[in-house]
């Protein structure tokens, strides 16, 4: 269920466009073969569907053995139906799903059949997004739908069903009650300045500004949390050739997954391997040695290299400590995106007095533990924090400007200056929390989220 807005609180508006009028249909497992495939349909028809298709409306709410009928009254498939009448359904609408054979053929002449009955086919994501328009959940909620089937870990799974079931929707909406709580204060002293003009200053305003900035806290920590759970880090392995980059990939994902030789310029291609620390994801790429070559292909491998640094979300720059760093290599990396020198090989030799960065061997392991805690630390990740709400990027954004807004009305009210400002200033604070749980959207919004979902969800 979509957690309900405070009671009192503004209504925002929406110009997110409508289209429940057609009814729809999609397969709703994945593509293959499988033991059970299902065909999902929503909308106005599928009361009429189901008694061409079954011939009967089944009953609600029970599974109901079947045989679904073509046009010429074949038989399909002889399956399960479920039958969720609005409003008591996923989208709020009749929803009928038939669960057949789970074979591509069966599940295309199913999607057909429902065609022909006046269906047309989903959007991606559509099933879903009806069920944002019809109340049923909130855009959190829904992307967190999306987030709990691409769970990479256990952990990412667990903080993507605590959003589904509302925890971060739900510390949003009393998060925006409090902002609007100060601001019926401060609509108060513009209206009534002769009374209230001191009432600004007192405890309780300050203990309102005070539990605003703690729960801005608390609900930035958790979603930074989700976040890294949700998306990973990128980290890429630069480095001269045999510094031990393929090692240290190896090492990190428990396996053989590169080739290392002491030949120079073995990797000669990027590598790519998902891995996971205490529930982090991490895409950890492995790169061709960075040095002058005329070798055309190795060439080819170094320019695929350091494009893959520049859309990292961290480098790990390996240097062979027996041979050390040459003058001026290290200095040359770039600010953006953050470089980690690694000093690699330390179980031969010690890397230079005062050496900046992370010391290893990829070899013997040495140091890995303490490289894996700095990768959860770049990620902002803390193991075993049960606390995380499954977030994205603009989650974070929005909280981000609608916490700049309170801190600059909280500024204006210690001046007691231009209370006017102060109120527009939690009003837009307001807003933009709105954006994270679907109360203000846009076209450009619904269709970045939802587009990304798969056709039958």
């Amino acid at each position: 269920m979509a957690t309900p807005r405070a009671s009192g609180s503004p209504t925002l508006s929406s110009d997110a466009p409508r289209s429940d009028a057609d009814t729809i249909v999609a397969v709703a497992t994945p593509p293959g073969r499988g033991g059970i495939g299902i065909v999902r349909i929503s909308g106005p028809a599928t009361r009429a569907i189901a008694a061409a298709v079954l011939g009967r409306v089944p009953v609600p709410r029970y599974a109901t053995t079947a045989a679904f009928a073509d046009g010429r009254g074949g038989t399909i498939d002889v399956g399960l139906a479920l039958f969720f009448p609005g409003p008591r359904s996923f989208t709020g609408e009749d929803v009928l799903e038939l669960h057949g054979h789970g074979g591509p053929v069966v599940m295309d002449l199913l999607v057909r059949r429902a065609l022909e009955l006046s269906a047309r086919p989903a959007r991606p994501g559509e099933f879903s997004e009806r069920a944002f328009h019809n109340d049923k959940i909130d855009l959190a909620q829904a992307e967190a739908i999306a987030d709990l089937i691409g769970a990479g870990s256990a952990e990412a799974a667990r903080a993507a069903l605590g959003s589904l079931a509302g925890e971060f929707s739900h510390e949003i909406t009393e998060l925006g009650r409090c902002i609007m709580e100060l601001r019926v204060f401060v609509e108060a002293a513009i209206d009534f300045p002769d009374e209230d003009a001191g009432f600004l200053e007192s405890a309780e305003v300050r203990d309102r500004l005070s539990e605003i900035s703690a729960r801005f806290a608390a609900i930035e920590q958790a979603a930074r949390q989700g976040r890294a759970l949700n998306e990973g880090l990128s980290v890429v392995i630069a480095g001269r050739p045999n510094a031990g980059k393929s090692s240290l990939l190896n090492a990190l994902a428990g396996h053989d997954a590169a080739i290392v030789t002491a030949i120079p310029g073995t990797t000669r291609d990027v590598l790519r391997e998902h891995i996971a620390i205490d529930g982090l994801p991490i895409h950890v790429i492995d790169t061709a040695g960075l040095r002058d070559s005329a070798d055309a292909i190795e060439e080819e491998g170094m320019r695929r290299a350091r494009a893959e640094m520049r859309r990292a979300d961290l480098v790990l720059y390996l240097v062979d400590t027996c041979v050390g760093a040459a003058p001026g290599e290290l200095e040359s990396l770039p600010d953006d995106p953050p470089v980690l020198p690694v000093w690699n090989k330390i179980d031969l030799a010690e890397p230079p007095p005062g050496a900046a960065g992370a010391a290893i061997s990829a070899l013997t392991g040495a140091g890995l533990p303490e490289l894996r805690e700095r990768l959860k630390a770049a990620a902002g990740y803390r193991s075993g924090d049960a606390g995380a709400y499954s977030a994205r990027r603009r989650h974070l954004d929005a909280l981000s400007r609608a916490k700049r807004l309170v801190q600059a009305a909280a500024a204006r009210l210690a001046e007691r200056a231009a209370f006017e400002l102060v109120a527009e200033e939690l009003r837009l604070a307001q807003r933009a929390l709105g954006e994270i749980t679907g109360e203000v959207t846009s076209d450009a919004l619904l269709a970045a989220v939802f587009s990304s979902f798969c056709i039958g969800k």
